[in-house]
């Protein structure tokens, strides 16, 4: 039998133990930080290659992504110049790159509240400090097409 009196239990019912049942908080949500401290970078994925370990990371990532307001839209010019730069030669398009990460900055400036744009950032930020060549930025290109993939599979706008 569930007792309800809006007035002692801030709207909640209580079973006949006098625990709270019902309309309860939901779980905290988690921050684009805890996710990416829990998922477990290695910048061995860009400065070398991918293993088996990655695509869990990938997975979560996107995930995260696709749940939290990141669009395809948000994102469009910045995949679509590091599409650009890979189709050409890495060290003439270096500039190229390097102008990456103010468009990432100015992208959440748009739009600072969302978590699925911070986590996007924080894994740019991450990975674009270990290009240093041709091979680690066709690592870096395959890292985020994997993770997009992952947020389009989500559901990701």
């Amino acid at each position: 039998m569930r007792n309800f009196n809006p007035r002692n239990n801030g709207g909640r019912f209580r079973d006949n133990n006098g625990e709270h049942r019902g309309f309860q908080s939901p779980a905290p949500q988690q921050t684009p930080e805890s996710i990416w401290n829990e998922a477990g970078y290695q910048s061995k994925w860009v400065k070398e290659s991918i293993d088996g370990s990655f695509p869990d990371f990938a997975e979560k990532l996107g995930e995260y992504m696709a749940n939290n307001g990141l669009t395809n839209s948000k994102i469009r010019s910045i995949y679509g110049e590091m599409k650009r730069i890979q189709m050409g030669e890495f060290e003439k398009e270096k500039a190229s790159f390097y102008l990456l990460r103010p468009k990432v900055a100015y992208a959440l400036g748009r739009d600072p509240k969302n978590r699925g744009l911070i986590l996007f950032k924080i894994l740019f930020e991450n990975c674009s400090k270990e290009v240093t060549d041709k091979k680690s930025f066709f690592n870096f290109c395959n890292i985020f097409e994997a993770v997009l993939a992952y947020h389009k599979a989500f559901g990701g706008d």
